[in-house]
């Protein structure tokens, strides 16, 4: 399995309960074949430096984990088509293998 880093800018909108569940459903993901979320950590609301989406600021969350290939092929469709993600980054993390 290999390391890689995923960031995310969520809405600042969305309810507790919403986020909750979306950050439960991208860590299924990461899970669902052999997958090992290593850290999790919420960033908060920030202010953005441009407006994203019509939204001045967002709210983040850094996901560091271990999975392989075909995992991010997956992630990365299913980030891509869901809404309250406006953006994410997804690396691979050489230097964590």
């Amino acid at each position: 399995m290999k390391a890689y880093e995923l960031l995310l800018l969520l809405n600042p909108s969305l309810d507790e309960e919403s986020r909750a569940a979306l950050l439960d459903k991208v860590q299924g993901l990461i899970t669902a074949d052999g997958g090992v979320v290593d850290n999790f950590d919420s960033w908060g609301k920030r202010k953005l430096a441009f407006e994203v989406d019509k939204n001045t600021e967002g709210d983040y969350a850094l996901i560091d984990f271990h999975t392989t290939p075909g995992t991010i092929a997956e992630l990365d469709r299913v980030l891509h088509i869901t809404d309250p993600v406006l953006r994410y980054m997804l690396l691979h993390r050489e230097d964590r293998e």
